[in-house]
């Protein structure tokens, strides 16, 4: 059995699940994009973003586009808008672990936590 890379996305704003927010994984190590995707109505992603023998120990990155999100749900605009990008770099140590990483997120803040 191996891990996965996985993730979901909340808005806090609307107490909801963030739909169509774009996500990407890279390999830091080797400077790599390896996955793009987009959250569903469950604000989650269909797929894990890596899985199985692609899961590598080293250090990897999340980049939530929430700018993106709450201009395209109209909750943010050029005045209001802080956060365009939310970075995520973590350590992948065990491959047979599952690495569920959350983002809570409005226009004035975020917050995440590693899930299960």
């Amino acid at each position: 059995m191996s891990g996965k890379i996985t993730t979901h996305v909340l808005n806090l704003v609307q107490g909801t699940p963030a739909e169509g927010v774009k996500i990407e994984l890279y390999d830091r190590q080797k400077q790599t994009l390896l996955a793009t995707a987009f959250t569903n109505a469950d604000g989650r992603v269909d797929q894990p973003l890596l899985a199985g023998e692609d899961m590598q120990t080293g250090v990897y990155e999340l980049i939530f586009y929430v700018g993106d999100y709450h201009r395209d749900i109209g909750i943010s605009t050029a005045d209001t808008l802080l956060w365009e990008m939310v970075p995520l770099r973590f350590h992948i140590i065990d491959t047979e672990q599952n690495y569920h990483i959350p983002l809570l997120v409005a226009p004035g803040g975020y917050s995440t936590y590693r899930g299960s």
